[in-house]
């Protein structure tokens, strides 16, 4: 860490990134020099004066940010970094080291604005001036600690499917914590603490590594590459994996079991079917170079800034690019299944949210949506009243409409008056057992009886829900809190063949996310593939605010 230097004639002298203050000019004694007062006043008149016109500077200065001017109406418009006190000092050093070291956290570099403000402390002339650089000093701390902890972009403004809200920086307790804590240990507890978080910090940084050491080498020939196989294509396959940390350096040319077995690695590692062999799929995600990685990775971190960071002791984890979900207990994975999310189409396409599972149905109906009603049943009513017979037609009464006698084809999408309900049984869409966290975009996890889904790479097929390849698993996990046989009580339930309710006695929040990055339980990178594209829209957007690669910064 950088050494503070807190003499003013230190500002000339030292390199930019050494941002560590006295401000001298700022001591009672000195200020009517500052202000070009001539006549000698006693420190009791500098003090009252400077007082009085300060707070009201202060007033005027923070008027237009109303969280920032709120604070300083609290505080009855004191200082809190232009004192000439050494813990005055000590806040505006940390808070300007934690901006220089911004970009350590895949924000932007913020050297102007550190710039800006030194510029200003050194040209102080009037208490007006002063005003100003107190008042800068606490906004360029209130958007610090927003883009740390909440994220430097608004989701929902990048893709209609990131339906994930922002949550509200305390303004208030964040600067009075600046006063009442030691600035440095406070500026650090800003940052984002989840091992996740940190996880993909050292990651940023490997790769950073692997950048300015050139990269991962020659990409490998296109073409499908398996034991036994020799030549050009199987030296730049081993050299890239090499490269890549996923084995050691060997003279071979040919395809043996100690590079089947990288290549096996890299396909867990990187969300593939795992088979040794380096086929077209493999080889293009082999060759996709470090800055990709790279852009995943900050994108994963910026991600992570929009999670809140209480998530639930127990918690389901849902992560769409995996095609996975979890159950995690105070902070470790006790049950993952295989999932299938909603098809790539945009009125499919599941969202990114956070809810709270309250309950699970045994033997549910499926009450199909009104869009799948009109979009996919109506149109093949209208030429066979009789297609799809195992699902109910019911009127606004709930009575069964019988089709025989119904002429569908009078029916438009808006005018069409009927519900669709299909009953429990094993051909239910929702299959057994449907989780339920109430939200207003009808989301869900559930069962399924297309199961030879779950044996595919990609698997994006549904209307947006969550289909789990061990469902039945999954509720013994979640009732095992409250029941001491939940197996037993589960099927008890489901063999009545009846459907039933079934409250969590505790309920579980479930977080629905988006990460072609992350870092697993063993600690070891994971990277998948974006299957919605939306983490190239944020990538463009981090880009906009200045987000920038090695090499890259403008």
């Amino acid at each position: 860490m950088t050494v503070v230097d807190v003499r003013l004639g230190a500002f000339d002298r030292m390199p930019t990134k050494r941002l560590l203050l006295d401000w001298k000019l700022l001591q009672i004694c000195g200020f009517a020099i500052a202000l070009g007062v001539s006549a000698p006043i006693t420190a009791t008149a500098q003090d009252s004066a400077a007082s009085a016109g300060f707070r009201q500077a202060i007033a005027e200065m923070a008027w237009e940010d109303e969280a920032v001017a709120g604070f300083y109406r609290s505080n009855g418009f004191k200082a809190i970094w232009t004192g000439s006190d050494t813990s005055s000092a000590q806040r505006r050093s940390a808070l300007l080291q934690a901006l220089s070291e911004a970009p350590r956290h895949g924000l932007p570099d913020m050297t102007a604005t550190v710039n800006a403000l030194l510029s200003q402390m050194r040209s102080v002339q009037s208490t007006r001036q002063l005003a100003e650089i107190e008042v800068a000093l606490s906004r360029a701390m209130v958007d610090y600690a927003r883009d740390i902890q909440t994220g430097l972009l608004v989701p929902s403004r990048i893709d209609d499917g990131m339906v994930r809200k922002k949550r509200k920086v305390d303004i208030d307790k964040l600067l009075a914590g600046m006063q009442t804590e030691r600035p440095s240990a406070y500026m650090q507890s800003l940052v984002p603490q989840s091992p996740q978080y940190r996880a993909l910090l050292r990651e940023k940084l490997r790769l950073e590594a692997a950048i300015n050491m050139g990269g991962w080498g020659e990409t490998v020939p296109n073409g499908k590459l398996e034991a036994g196989a020799k030549g050009a294509g199987v030296v730049a396959l081993r050299n890239r994996l090499v490269s890549m940390g996923y084995m050691d350096r060997s003279l071979s040319n040919e395809f043996d079991t100690k590079l089947q077995d990288a290549v096996r690695h890299f396909q867990e590692d990187h969300g593939l079917n795992v088979d040794g062999v380096a086929g077209a799929g493999t080889i293009q995600e082999i060759n996709r170079p470090v800055e990709d990685r790279l852009k995943s990775v900050l994108v994963a971190i910026e991600r992570e800034r929009w999670l809140d960071p209480e998530r639930g002791e127990r918690h389901v984890l849902v992560n769409q690019t995996d095609f996975t979900a979890k159950i995690v207990d105070q902070g470790e994975v006790t049950f993952v299944t295989r999932s299938v999310i909603g098809k790539h189409t945009s009125d499919r396409r599941t969202p990114e949210f956070s809810d709270t599972m309250e309950h699970m149905v045994i033997n549910p109906s499926w009450y199909v949506p009104r869009s799948i009603v009109t979009k996919e049943y109506l149109p093949k009513l209208k030429t066979n009243p009789n297609a799809h017979s195992y699902i109910e037609i019911t009127d606004n009464r709930g009575q069964v409409v019988n089709r025989d006698t119904m002429d569908f084809s009078q029916f438009t999408a808006r005018s069409f008056p009927f519900s669709m309900r299909q009953p429990p049984s094993s051909r239910n869409a929702l299959g057994l057992v449907k989780f339920m966290f109430p939200n207003k975009h009808n989301i869900y996890l559930h069962d399924t009886p297309a199961k030879n889904l779950f044996s595919r790479e990609v698997r994006a097929y549904s209307h947006g829900c969550i289909r789990l390849a061990q469902p039945f698993e999954f509720a013994y996990a979640l009732l095992a809190k409250q029941s001491e046989d939940p197996k037993a009580f589960f099927h008890r339930t489901l063999n009545s063949g009846r459907e039933t309710k079934v409250n969590l006695e505790k309920h579980v929040p479930v977080h629905i996310i988006y990460r072609t990055a992350f870092i697993d339980e063993t600690g070891s990178p994971q990277f998948r593939r974006d299957v919605y594209g939306r983490d190239a829209k944020v990538w463009d957007a981090l880009e906009r605010e200045g987000v920038a690669l090695p090499g890259f910064q403008s």
